[in-house]
């Protein structure tokens, strides 16, 4: 117990002090899932607002596979990121295999089927519900994504909050498309489970406590977005 007493204490003494080792790791982590989500947005809000409002021959089996793929695991990911980037793979001349880069498409690939699923989801509602209203001004369905895009922003960024939660948390592509590389592609899911095997506890602890404050102050904003679209709605 003393042990475990001291590691806690070391750890917060790393967060208070502003370890420089330990706000690298942080901030890496950070630049990384953010990209990620925005890169993953660029692709999964429009495919999931067309899914919602247009109907087409096979949409059925493309939101099925999106459903199998938000269950995609992260390591056959990571496996297929790696054989495309590497030195014999058809995008191995970009150089970008075991760089901060390919940990951003790894966790791309991850979260923009998950991204595209909750916004059909979303706004599938919302289709529903201004679907004659906006058919009478005479916009069909491809002009009526942009406006339930726009009305359904906080519900949208909710799935946003959800696919960072999400990228925040994968550890096992990153660690196979960034290598895990001290001062360049180390970010908190995979220092972590170094620093454990390693028995470091002070800096996984001290990660962990971070890695579990962004957690919640995420969940804690896509609440009161929520909350704030249902009064809105109400």
């Amino acid at each position: 117990m003393n042990d475990l007493g001291m590691a806690f204490a070391t750890a917060f003494g790393l967060i208070v002090g502003g370890d420089a080792a330990l706000w690298h790791i942080i901030g890496l982590s950070l630049r990384v899932s953010l990209s990620a989500v925005a890169v993953a947005a660029l692709v999964g809000l429009p495919l999931g607002a067309v899914l919602a409002v247009m109907r087409f021959p096979g949409r059925r089996a493309v939101v099925v596979a999106l459903n199998a793929l938000m269950g995609l695991p992260p390591v056959v990911a990571g496996l297929v990121i790696y054989l495309l980037l590497s030195r014999s793979g058809p995008l191995g001349s970009f150089g970008l295999l075991f760089t901060p880069a390919a940990m951003v498409i790894a966790q791309a690939v991850l979260i923009a089927p998950i991204l595209a699923a909750l916004a059909r989801e979303a706004l599938s509602g919302l289709w529903e519900e201004y679907r004659d209203q906006l058919r009478s001004f005479g916009a069909g369905p491809a002009r009526a994504v942009p406006t339930l895009i726009w009305d359904g922003r906080f519900a949208l960024f909710t799935v946003l909050l959800a696919g960072f939660g999400r990228a925040a948390a994968e550890v096992g592509a990153v660690m196979v498309v960034g290598g895990n590389i001290e001062g360049f592609t180390r970010v908190m899911t995979t220092a972590i489970a170094l620093e454990t095997s390693k028995g470091d506890l002070p800096l996984a602890l001290a990660l962990g406590l971070v890695l579990m404050g962004i957690v919640l102050a995420v969940n804690a904003l896509a609440q009161a977005l929520r909350e704030i679209a249902a009064r809105q709605g109400a």
